[in-house]
C-alpha cells in the first residue's frame, strides 16, 4: 500500500502547482523593469503579485517561499538605484526557484511511518 500525503502536504502541492507560471511572470516583470521600460504601475503590479502569493504561501505553511517573496516585495518598493533593485530582485528570483524545488520535494514526499507530523501532535496545554 502506498504511503499517503497529509492534508497539509496536499494543500501545499495544490498551491505549488501554479508556481512555475508565477516564476515565469515574475521573471518577465523583472526584465521589463530592468529594460527601463517600466513605470510605477509595473512596479506596483510586481509588489501586489508578490504580496498576494506571499499571503497564500504563508497560509499553507510554505514559510521559506513566503519569506523570499516578502523580501522581494520590500526590495521592489524601496527607493534607490534601479540597478541595485534589479540585482536584488534577480537574486530573490533565484532563491525563490531554489525554495520552490525544495518545497515541492518536501510536499510530495510522504511522511515516514511513525514520524510525527504537526497535525498528529496533541495540543499543548498552558497553565
Amino acid at each position: 500500500m502506498a504511503d499517503k500525503l497529509t492534508a497539509r502536504q496536499q494543500s501545499q502541492l495544490a498551491q505549488l502547482q501554479g508556481f512555475p507560471a508565477l516564476l515565469e511572470q515574475l521573471h518577465r516583470l523583472i526584465e521589463e523593469i530592468a529594460g527601463l521600460r517600466a513605470d510605477e504601475t509595473l512596479v506596483r503590479r510586481l509588489c501586489r503579485l508578490l504580496d498576494t502569493r506571499k499571503a497564500t504561501a504563508d497560509s499553507v505553511g510554505l514559510n521559506s517561499l513566503a519569506e523570499t517573496m516578502g523580501a522581494m516585495s520590500t526590495i521592489a518598493r524601496r527607493g534607490g538605484g534601479i540597478q541595485m533593485k534589479i540585482s536584488g530582485l534577480r537574486d530573490g528570483l533565484r532563491s525563490l526557484k531554489t525554495n520552490y524545488e525544495g518545497a515541492l520535494r518536501e510536499a510530495s514526499t510522504p511522511p515516514r511511518k511513525g514520524e510525527e507530523t504537526p497535525e498528529d501532535r496533541p495540543p499543548s496545554v498552558s497553565g
